[in-house]
């Protein structure tokens, strides 16, 4: 989708959006880039992009590469793998494969939505030909309005893990808003219902428009005591057309 049209914006609602990401950065410290609550877009058919993003915790850091293909209009194929490294412990990683697809077209001013499923594998927890993950679904939707300059984002969902046969209903909401025909805002807080919700704020900025963005957010569960909060910077590159 190319960038929105820019035009001026009313004096009430930039004072309402500053406020809502003020509030929510001042918390205490705690799927398209770098928003973790999905959108119920695709990738362009017949084309690939690359999310990649690292996460860094004061005792741990995360490293994630997310390649994801539409190879025939209204099917996306998500594979990829997450590292992490603890202090004082032996790294680990995790290895997802999802599959989406869409039941509306996000058009502008207008609303879509769909579903994905997917499947994580924890290779270092548990060796062998099992490896250990869990089994996710959800639901993605999103709403578009001022011509596309701000888009909401919601998912409701359901995970359950393999090795404890516990399950959880995950949850996401979030806003992108753009404020320069390169740069991008953004706002959420996500969980699931066996622990509290995490909070996060970032930027995007379209280095290359269309192709090539970085970003950076920062993030918290409120009442961690700053065990669980984090800073990411990642990139996403969008070419138009591969096959």
């Amino acid at each position: 989708m190319g960038l929105p049209k820019i035009t001026a914006m009313p004096q009430s609602l930039f004072a309402l959006i500053l406020l809502s990401a003020v509030l929510v950065a001042a918390a205490p410290a705690m799927a398209a880039r770098p928003f973790m609550t999905d959108d119920a877009r695709l990738t362009t058919e017949g084309s690939c992009q690359l999310e990649s993003w690292t996460r860094h915790y004061s005792d741990r850091n995360e490293f994630w590469a997310l390649p994801a293909c539409n190879p025939g209009g209204n099917f996306e194929i998500t594979a990829g793998v997450g590292r992490f490294r603890s202090d004082g412990q032996p790294g680990s990683q995790d290895q997802v494969l999802q599959g989406k697809t869409l039941f509306r077209t996000l058009q502008t001013n207008d609303w879509a939505w769909g579903l994905a499923v997917g499947r994580v594998w924890n290779p270092s927890t548990q060796p062998g030909p099992n490896n250990l993950g869990g089994t996710y679904l959800y639901l993605p939707l999103s709403v578009s309005t001022l011509d596309d300059r701000m888009v909401f984002h919601a998912n409701l969902g359901w995970t359950r893990d393999r090795h404890t046969r516990l399950q959880a209903t995950t949850w996401g909401a979030g806003v992108e808003y753009w404020i320069h025909p390169r740069t991008m805002v953004i706002a959420e807080t996500f969980g699931d219902d066996r622990q509290k919700p995490f909070v996060q704020t970032g930027v995007r900025f379209s280095v290359v428009p269309g192709l090539f963005q970085i970003d950076a957010t920062r993030g918290t569960q409120p009442g961690s005591q700053g065990r669980n909060t984090w800073t990411s910077l990642g990139i996403r590159y969008t070419p138009d057309k591969l096959f």
